[in-house]
């Protein structure tokens, strides 16, 4: 008699566990996000082409996003099936600034998938614009710091030149900060997500730096980045530096890097 009561107890229990992100408060939650290197100069996973650009794909719970789109749509789609991230996958592109090896491979990129809305610095030509909408995808300007999606803001245009934005995701451990360039000039973007995000905890800064001069490893100590993943456009001589001073928390990055970390969300209401 006991154990069936405790049994029914159980079963009563578990349906409460089941319906609870139903409930008609919101609570706080973390999952999972996974930043990939689609593109780059620098190579981790040899079965993947490099060349000289940049982009990484952006798995959110409930979207996914491509930030920048390399220089040419051959080498980007050849290492998104190689990696099993089919173009289709794709809700969002963000394109960073103006240059070829950001832009370049958008409108192949667009032409296997064009039902997504492309994020672009508000500075680009018009050229630009009319070229996203003869493939058939949508297009927002960007001038100012925004949200893209659940946990993720653009910086908005930052003067370099030329302008540029930069992404940042609001993770568990602090912010992550990811850059096609970082022409605006890299520890500014970091202080900017700072300032507009109003947190100081930066756990992860990654992505072409433009060839900072070495003075940028101490730079980044000072304003207590915990972890980088330079790669693209910031040099050998910069990212030797930041792997002798960071060690452990340097991250190789390049073609093929697979990060994951945990994001906050928060459970809407039905």
């Amino acid at each position: 008699m006991y154990r069936q009561i405790i049994r029914f107890f159980l079963i009563c229990l578990a349906g409460l566990i089941v319906v609870s992100p139903f409930a008609s408060h919101a609570e706080d939650n973390t999952a999972r996000i996974t930043i990939i290197s689609v593109y780059d100069n620098y190579q981790v996973n040899p079965r993947l082409d490099t060349a000289w650009g940049f982009a990484c794909v952006i798995k959110m719970p409930a979207e996914t996003l491509l930030f920048d789109t390399g220089g040419n749509p051959e080498t980007l789609l050849s290492n998104m099936r190689k990696m099993d991230i089919p173009p289709e996958s794709i809700d969002k592109v963000v394109i960073s600034h103006i240059h070829g090896d950001h832009l370049g491979g958008l409108g192949g990129f667009l032409d296997r998938n064009p039902d997504v809305t492309v994020f672009i610095p508000q500075s680009l030509p018009d050229s630009t614009r009319d070229m996203i909408s003869r493939k058939g995808a949508e297009f927002i300007d960007i001038s100012s710091e925004r949200e893209i999606s659940a946990s993720v803001y653009t910086t908005g245009e930052l003067y370099g030149p030329p302008e540029e934005q930069s992404l940042v995701i609001d993770a568990q451990k602090g912010l992550i900060v990811i850059t096609g360039c970082a022409h605006p000039g890299i520890v500014d973007i970091v202080k900017k997500a700072r300032e507009f995000l109003k947190k100081n905890e930066v756990y992860l800064v990654m992505g072409g730096f433009h060839h900072p001069p070495v003075s940028v490893v101490k730079k980044f100590r000072e304003i207590g980045v915990e972890k980088v993943a330079p790669s693209h456009c910031t040099g050998d001589r910069v990212r030797n530096a930041f792997a002798s001073a960071y060690k452990e928390d340097f991250i190789e990055y390049g073609v093929g890097r697979t990060i994951t970390q945990s994001i906050f969300y928060k459970i809407v209401k039905p």
